[in-house]
């Protein structure tokens, strides 16, 4: 399934310019490869776009950054400007700002297990700061034993172990007659975590990558870890900074681009990927061809050809979206703060119903933004944004959404009303526009247990010489993730079946 050793340049064409496929990009040319990029949009980033209107600037995907190691060593490995001298890097403390169903406020500190403890004890009585604490170090163990065979490595052939063996060490409990152990989030929130904020602060963590909590591995314990241990972080001027450094680096790497290039097919010879085909009817020849699109995609791509076979990890099914409002206010933005506000639903039951049943009101956990950058707005103005997630289904409009979404972040931002100038939706359907993913879906990041549902395909196919990247391949959904992939993808083309991960 892998590619054999390259020796000299190879000519490598890539399908997309989101994140995975740009950092994969950077990676291959620096190894002396010729690559170019096909995009069928007009400009590069995938889901990390930008709206600006009157002066005021949102990113309409993701607007905070985890783990910026990974695109620390892309630039380390990729030139000799540091990712800091191409990005100015804020580290967002407090982390989040947390306003719970009953109206408890709790702030927590970046990156500080002490600072967690000591807020949680004192915003939600004695003994809760230790709970968390306790099960974040049960969540460290978790991230321990998955980080590589999840993040850094190529999908093990074997990779049932990981979909069967749960790496989170719950701790036992006696219920009636009988002694369980944590299996899900909801199950480590109720017989770990005692206090339904705590259980609230935990489950937001799945809920923000569409995933419902009671269902939800234990293993997904390492969100909150990854958060806790490696900080959050900013961009200045937004996170489609991140994407633009991104791309600047490719192209003095010589990567190049072609925008307005719809890819109708990968072409084959001999049994292996031997470029692509543009809707123009033009052929562009390759030695490798990379990836970087949703499953359905691929599947129009590759017609009649088996790319995933029997054995292997099948695509994730779409699951859930985003819904976007921005928010445009008149006003400064208040001293202190904080940029990012979560508000919990005040009726948890009727939001997972209706997030993953067939029915229920839209009552949302959302997360409101609120960055201290002068970019965003114009003087004494503020530019806000508020997201939450909803269900990827082709054709759902949610236009009737953004009046409530306003209405709960009033509970974070007092007279938000009178300070609205106007705002803007983004629904499922743009993300449709920017990825292809059908209906809008966002692809979550892999988890290790639950049988491998939250497992992505490997990055090899069936197909020598062809390779996938970014969010619907290993290691899934997540700017970190989608950085890993591409350094991953490099290394299998570079290297060879025989590359295992960066050591």
């Amino acid at each position: 399934m892998g590619a054999d050793k390259v020796a000299g340049m190879a000519r490598i064409a890539v399908i997309g310019a989101g994140m995975g496929a740009l950092t994969a990009s950077a990676r291959l040319a620096v190894a002396g490869h010729r690559v170019a990029v096909y995009e069928r949009t007009d400009t590069y980033g995938g889901a990390l776009r930008r709206f600006e209107r009157d002066g005021f600037s949102f990113d309409t995907g993701p607007a905070l950054l985890p783990l910026p190691a990974v695109y620390r060593d892309l630039f380390v490995k990729t030139g000799k400007e540091p990712l800091e001298s191409c990005v100015e890097l804020v580290q967002v403390d407090p982390s989040a700002r947390h306003v719970f169903a009953d109206g408890t406020e709790v702030s927590l500190p970046n990156a500080s297990r002490a600072g967690v403890v000591a807020a949680l004890d004192e915003g939600l009585g004695a003994d809760a700061g230790k709970r968390w604490g306790d099960f974040l170090v049960r969540a460290r163990e978790a991230w321990d034993r998955t980080r590589r065979p999840l993040l850094e490595e190529p999908l093990w052939p074997n990779w049932q172990v990981l979909a069967e063996r749960e790496p989170y060490p719950a701790v036992p409990h006696k219920r009636l007659l009988r002694t369980r152990r944590a299996g899900t989030l909801t199950e480590i929130g109720a017989w770990e975590l005692r206090d339904p904020r705590l259980a609230a602060l935990l489950e937001s963590h799945a809920l923000g990558h569409g995933l419902d909590p009671r269902v939800t591995p234990a293993s997904a314990a390492v969100l909150p870890y990854l958060e806790h241990a490696f900080g959050t972080w900013y961009v200045r001027g937004g996170l489609r900074e991140l994407a633009r450094a991104v791309y600047e680096r490719c192209l003095a790497r010589r990567v190049e681009f072609h925008f307005g290039a719809d890819v109708t097919g990968v072409l084959e010879k001999d049994g292996r990927a031997s470029g692509v085909e543009l809707a123009d009817g033009s052929v562009a020849e390759a030695d490798f061809v990379v990836a970087g699109v949703a499953p359905g995609a691929l599947a129009r791509l590759t017609a009649g050809t088996v790319v995933r076979g029997d054995g292997e990890v099948p695509p994730q099914p779409a699951a859930a979206s985003r819904l976007t409002l921005l928010l445009a206010l008149r006003g400064v933005r208040p001293e202190g703060t904080a940029h990012r506000t979560v508000v919990h639903t005040q009726d948890r039951e009727a939001e997972l119903e209706a997030l993953f049943g067939t029915a229920g009101d839209f009552r949302p956990t959302l997360t409101v933004l609120r960055p201290d950058d002068p970019r965003t707005a114009p003087a004494d103005h503020e530019a806000v944004t508020l997201t939450t997630v909803v269900p990827a289904r082709p054709g759902r409009t949610h236009a009737d959404h953004a009046d409530h979404m306003i209405t709960v972040a009033e509970r974070a931002v007092p007279g938000l009303r009178e300070r609205l100038l106007w705002h803007e939706v983004r629904t499922p359907a743009d993300i449709v526009d920017t990825t292809g993913a059908e209906g809008g879906a966002v692809p979550v990041p892999a988890l290790a247990a639950g049988g491998g549902r939250l497992l992505h395909p490997s990055n090899t196919t069936r197909v020598p010489g062809l390779f996938t990247v970014g969010g619907w391949a290993h290691p899934g959904g997540g700017l970190p993730h989608a950085g890993m992939s591409g350094a991953l993808v490099a290394g299998l083309i570079v290297e060879g079946p025989e590359f295992r991960g960066s050591q």
